[in-house]
């Protein structure tokens, strides 16, 4: 069996063999979010199932190919589609994609998604830069025998997103007069949505969203040196004492709705990576 550092360079000669690109960043579009690829200077289209190793993805809207070009002046590399601990998939297959970016030479990764909002303050459609995450997925991404050319044993989480990183989407959207909140995502397994009782749980330890991705694919950017820039799409609210049942063509439709918001922010950060 091959060990995991030799499936990742696998992965990277295949993408090699197909692009010439020396990529900077690595990007990873959530639900809803697939037409940001439109925006991408395509420079070649890979299909999942075409690179070794990789999962498919089986998620509606999830389309399931890399697209390798350019965006906002940066060479980029871009998950149209993630994979999810739901979907059966253990976290080293989730994250592995995140460990070929920057096998390919990312330095760095933005990640987003769609995820349910539990702050008050917050409303369905906002924007929320993640500060901080928790994880409740009850499993890690890097138990097991760790390979020293990947990370370290033992990666120190204090600051999982970057704060330069964070402080200049925070003036790009100030600037693009975008509201954008700030605060922690915390992410759970799936499928189902969380109970009344859940909600309260997961406000009252001091999340301010709720999600089922992200977490392993930052625990991995960590592990692997990436600075790393998250965004949510809050496409739902979920307030224990008014909670309506959710729509999944509701949430796909708030986060399209949304995604230009996203789109602008992420630009500008591109634009201006030179300057952190």
């Amino acid at each position: 069996m091959l060990e995991l550092y030799d499936m990742i360079q696998d992965a990277a000669s295949a993408i090699r063999s197909r692009w010439n690109g020396a990529p900077t960043v690595g990007l990873i579009l959530g639900t809803g979010l697939g037409k940001f690829g439109e925006e991408i200077h395509k420079e070649a289209v890979i299909p999942y199932n075409q690179i070794p190793h990789f999962p498919e993805s089986t998620v509606i809207t999830h389309t399931g190919q890399l697209l390798c070009g350019r965006l906002a002046g940066q060479t980029v590399v871009a998950m149209e589609g993630r994979f999810h601990f739901y979907e059966g998939y253990t976290l080293k297959q989730i994250t592995f994609p995140v460990r070929v970016m920057k096998a390919l030479g990312c330095r760095f990764l933005v990640v987003s998604n769609a995820c349910g909002g539990m702050n008050p303050q917050f409303a369905k459609g906002d924007l929320m830069l993640i500060e901080d995450h928790i994880n409740l997925m009850g499993d890690n991404p890097l138990i097991g025998k760790n390979d020293d050319r990947l990370g370290p044993r033992f990666p120190d989480m204090s600051e999982p997103y970057d704060r330069k990183l964070l402080a200049l989407a925070r003036q790009v959207a100030l600037e693009e007069r975008i509201l954008c909140h700030t605060g922690v995502y915390v992410a759970v397994p799936g499928p189902n949505l969380e109970t009344r009782a859940e909600y309260r749980f997961l406000r009252g330890i001091g999340a301010d969203v709720v999600g089922m991705s992200t977490v392993p694919e930052v625990i991995v950017a960590v592990h692997c040196g990436l600075r790393t820039l998250g965004l949510s799409v809050i496409t739902d609210m979920c307030l224990p004492d008014a909670l309506e049942p959710a729509s999944v063509p509701d949430i796909i439709a708030t986060a399209n709705a949304a995604e230009p918001k996203l789109r602008a922010i992420v630009k500008g950060v591109l634009s201006r990576l030179d300057s952190v």
